[in-house]
């Protein structure tokens, strides 16, 4: 196995973390799998002999271009194309149809995609550092000292992002679902499986 062939393989190996990471910060599909190729390309023209942690690496880049590209478009004020609006205008993320990463179906079944649909809403609300950090830190349990140089803060700023959304998360208005108990429990189980990498 040549060198190339060996990083490619190696990147393969944390595909589906990238993506699930990407999707989370985009609500897009397309958008997640841009982002993942751009952190391909970049690793492709790395030394990855300097590297001690790989998978941190990826995670970091990845979380970097999504944050390029929902600044870029936020100033541009665009939504990803082929994206849908609800009949009030807020963007709705792009459902998903198909695993992010290989898991057994019956696995899948149990996944709350209604869940990660709705919080994937609420997170639009966010803006894009407290997104990034609120992703990171508490669906995937990335450090602040990680995360901080990421967004370009120090660690205690990081904290104040990652505090500041989850007000904004908690405060968001509830759905017109009445089971707000049965809701907290499936939110609860989804970030556990989000946390363990339960994709």
């Amino acid at each position: 196995m040549t060198g190339s062939e060996e990083l490619a393989h190696r990147f393969e190996e944390h595909r589906g973390h990238l993506k699930a990471v990407a999707y989370r910060m985009l609500g897009s599909l397309t958008e997640a799998e841009d982002a993942v190729q751009e952190a391909w390309l970049k690793l492709s023209r790395t030394d990855t002999d300097d590297i001690q942690n790989l998978g941190g690496w990826l995670t970091t880049v990845t979380g970097r271009v999504c944050l390029d590209m929902l600044r870029s478009r936020t100033a541009r004020r665009e939504e990803p194309m082929g994206d849908t609006q609800d009949t009030v205008g807020a963007f709705v993320p792009d459902p998903v149809l198909r695993p992010l990463s290989h898991i057994d179906p019956a696995e899948e079944v149990l996944q709350a995609d209604s869940v990660g649909l709705a919080l994937l809403v609420v997170l639009e609300n966010l803006a894009p550092d407290e997104r990034l950090t609120f992703v990171l830190h508490d669906m995937f349990a990335v450090p602040f000292d990680d995360i901080a140089p990421i967004v370009e803060r120090s660690a205690a700023a990081t904290r104040q992002l990652a505090s500041r959304a989850r007000r904004r998360v908690s405060g968001a208005t509830p759905s017109n679902e009445p089971d707000l108990g049965r809701q907290k429990q499936v939110l609860d189980a989804f970030l556990a499986a989000s946390r363990a990498g339960d994709f």
